[in-house]
């Protein structure tokens, strides 16, 4: 086994080994299926919200799995964490499943109105709701604080303002994965749907945005997980007052999880 396996198989805080489905090697080849089918303009609001759970709640366990762990005593899975991982999934799938929801109860025929819920309106929305999702499943983390080293790699407190920053940037590296991956699609098709070749042939709009939502899935995940470092640094003047004098350097460092 390569020592990236490894690496990517443990916990960067606890040293435990992470639930296979939980793994960075394993998010794309789950999350591409559940993104192409939550992606698709259904015909009811049950598949809707079917697939929106699906994708949301498998989101959830990989963001509470990679999460900074650094300052919980009990490392098992608290009945608060596990509330807070059902609700935000719950919340999430029915807030994914609003495109649909408008068209059903709404009852819209207009082909530009169903054009806006079932194209545009899924781009910002999927970038929210990944947003989102860190941002809930992680809140402990900013509460609590989580473990800053020195330069050299030794522990010197609990910091607050940088869990605030990790939790930050990882809900803005998974809101641009999700945003970017319904975004070129849609608007791709979009604009293809106005050429002969998909105007003769309009069965070929559906097969061609499955593979272009895998596809830029595929593109996304690495530039994703890698849009910010996964060792993070926070300046002397961003940390709290006690951890100030001893951000030897200038600078102190965390775990950002993923």
């Amino acid at each position: 086994m390569s020592t990236n396996s490894i690496i990517s198989s443990v916990h960067a805080d606890s040293g435990a080994a992470l639930p296979i489905v939980f793994r960075p090697p394993a998010f794309l080849p789950i999350t591409a299926p559940l993104v192409v089918a939550s992606l698709l303009p259904h015909s009811g609001v049950k598949p809707a919200l079917f697939w929106q759970f699906l994708l949301q709640s498998y989101c959830a366990g990989f963001n509470h799995a990679n999460r900074n762990s650094s300052t919980e005593q009990d490392k098992k899975t608290s009945l608060k964490q596990l509330l807070l991982i059902a609700g935000t999934a719950s919340y999430t799938s029915c807030a994914g499943a609003l495109p649909q929801i408008f068209i059903n109860r709404l009852r819209i025929r207009s082909p530009a109105v169903q054009t806006f819920f079932r194209s545009l309106f899924p781009i910002p929305l999927s970038a929210a709701l990944a947003f989102f999702n860190v941002l809930t499943i992680r809140s402990e983390e900013s509460e609590t604080g989580i473990q800053v080293f020195d330069r050299n790699g030794n522990p010197v407190g609990i910091s607050k303002a940088a869990a605030e920053k990790a939790v930050m940037e990882t809900a803005l590296s998974r809101a641009v994965l999700f945003g970017t991956t319904a975004a070129v699609p849609n608007l791709l098709v979009l604009l293809l749907q106005r050429t002969r070749l998909f105007q003769r042939n309009s069965l070929l709009a559906a097969p061609f945005r499955h593979m272009s939502v895998a596809f830029v899935l595929g593109l996304m995940v690495p530039v994703s997980f890698s849009l910010f470092p996964q060792l993070g640094t926070i300046k002397r003047e961003m940390l709290e007052e006690e951890l100030q004098d001893r951000a030897a350097g200038g600078r102190l460092f965390y775990h950002r999880g993923l």
